[in-house]
């Protein structure tokens, strides 16, 4: 896949850099960063990760509000032949304990508010810590902005990692995906050639990059490209709406079209500069995908990726991008749909289990082989958990999930562990927590609880709660106190007739 003697991310991204003056980056508060600045920033943040004590192999976990600083530790950490670990910043410490326990990280950067907290987890795997605030500002950028800026990339292998990202894992515990140098490198390189990017392009990057969208497929398209993005610390509709006369392309979430569909300001006029909206992280409406093109004339273009495997498919670049469906197998990707009991290969229209295999397919689960072991075909196919079908086009449709996720605002959120949280409540007796269609996130969590009779439980004391036991985004939109739960002859909580029953609770 590589031509250079290094597979280093890092390498591949720079080493080629015909002009270090081409804009890179762009900011609300005026920065504009070049393509040599980056590279040299990256090695200012090296230099201080070596100094630290970081050497090849060992994870840096990093905690913190978006921000050029971040971004240039990621590339730093990739440079300097570590494991960039980032986590999302709405977790808890009770959340970070188990992350930073399972991943033993030789340094933890995060908020200067939180480093005590996060100090006394640190301190019981034996992690440094270091600051980076929202501002950019913190212990590490001070260092780094006396550090020198040259700093020879550190050679890796193809299948040397580059990153691990936790992810929900069906027993509610979550796994930590193993990525290499090569699974990043080439699934953007497909990307960038698939998606038709060019130096010419510009992304508004108003996506979080603590997960594989915003981080691995918005950051590192863009920098494979040699193209520019302005950097929003958010997502603020009517912003981005304004720069859209200057910008080429949008990556967000189906929250973010739900949201601007809602702005009279959003016209065929004020996105007649773009060329292309990309959506991903959740299922996005077919209505959503309707109103879009009626509204912009512009078709929004469907993907599906997952944390274990960055993109896999792709709805055409020039082509028809059916609503409803995520696209065909990007090219270098196997996507076959298979009997979830036996395996077997179902033809066209038939519904099973999706299964994908090709150079993006990360490399296991963190220190747990048994769990790696069992969700790989003999033949290399990693077995996804989701549930869908091809169609006779070749399009690929996600039905649901085996694996019973929530993908709530692009984020996995796995019921037992908000089940486990609600049954130790005084008064629970137990909890379902279903996927129920939401307009503005995708898929709604909601919680279905059944209370002893003698105690005073409802929707307002369960929500109090799970105050600061639960990032909030795992925090349910609705929670129904019910007599009882559906149940088969198994004795089996039937979630789908609670998805059915509940399905228009979000109907706006």
């Amino acid at each position: 896949m590589n031509n250079s003697a290094n597979a280093n991310l890092f390498s591949r991204l720079f080493d080629r850099l015909d002009d270090p003056d081409r804009l890179a980056i762009e900011t609300l508060d005026g920065q504009r960063i070049s393509y040599g600045d980056l590279i040299a920033r990256a090695g200012q943040m090296a230099n201080v990760l070596a100094s630290r004590g970081v050497k090849v192999g060992d994870r840096v976990a990093a905690q913190t509000e978006k921000s050029v600083a971040a971004l240039v530790l990621y590339l730093a950490v990739v440079r300097a032949g570590a494991v960039y670990l980032p986590l999302n910043t709405a977790y808890t410490l009770n959340e970070l304990d188990y992350f930073i326990g399972d991943a033993e990280p030789s340094l933890v950067v995060c908020d200067p508010a939180k480093a005590d907290g996060i100090g006394a987890i640190a301190a019981k795997v034996g992690a440094r810590v270091e600051t980076l605030g929202a501002d950019g500002k913190g212990s590490l950028t001070e260092a780094a902005a006396i550090a020198k800026p040259e700093f020879e990339t550190v050679s890796r292998g193809n299948d040397d990692l580059a990153a691990i990202l936790y992810t929900s894992g069906t027993t509610g515990r979550s796994k930590g995906a193993m990525l290499s140098h090569d699974n990043l490198a080439s699934n953007s390189l497909t990307l960038v050639d698939y998606w038709g990017f060019t130096d010419k392009d510009v992304l508004i990057h108003a996506l979080p990059i603590y997960h594989t969208h915003g981080l691995f497929v918005a950051s590192n398209v863009t920098l494979f490209a040699r193209a520019a993005m302005i950097f929003l610390p958010k997502f603020d509709p009517e912003l981005i709406i304004k720069l859209m006369a200057r910008a080429t392309v949008l990556m967000g979430v189906p929250t973010f079209y739900t949201r601007l569909l809602q702005s009279p300001a959003l016209t065929k006029e004020s996105t007649a500069h773009m060329r292309l909206f990309v959506s991903g992280s959740a299922p996005l409406l077919a209505d959503t995908h309707r109103e879009w093109a009626r509204r912009t004339g512009h078709a929004v273009l469907e993907r599906y990726g997952m944390t274990e495997t960055n993109m896999n498919t792709s709805n055409p670049y020039a082509g028809e991008r059916v609503p409803g469906a995520v696209g065909h197998a990007l090219p270098g990707v196997s996507v076959r749909v298979t009997d979830p009991d036996t395996g077997k290969e179902l033809k066209p229209e038939q519904i099973g289990m999706i299964e994908v295999k090709g150079p993006n397919v990360f490399k296991g689960y963190w220190r747990m082989p048994e769990k790696t072991k069992a969700e790989f075909r003999d033949d290399g196919f990693f077995i996804t958990g989701d549930l869908g079908k091809i169609d006779d086009k070749g399009y690929v449709h996600i039905l649901g999930r085996g694996k019973d996720l929530v993908i709530s605002g692009g984020f996995n959120v796995y019921p037992k562990e908000i089940e486990s949280e609600i049954d130790a409540m005084p008064g629970v007796i137990e909890t379902a927590v279903i996927v129920v269609p939401h307009a503005d996130f995708g898929e709604g969590v909601t919680a279905v609880v059944v209370c002893d009779r003698k105690a005073k439980v409802d929707e307002a004391t369960v929500l109090k709660g799970l105050e600061g036991r639960l990032a909030k985004f795992k925090m349910p939109k609705r929670v129904i106190i019910v007599d009882e739960l559906p149940r088969n002859a198994m004795g089996k909580v039937q979630k789908n007739i609670l998805r059915d029953t509940y399905k228009g609770i979000y109907a706006k």
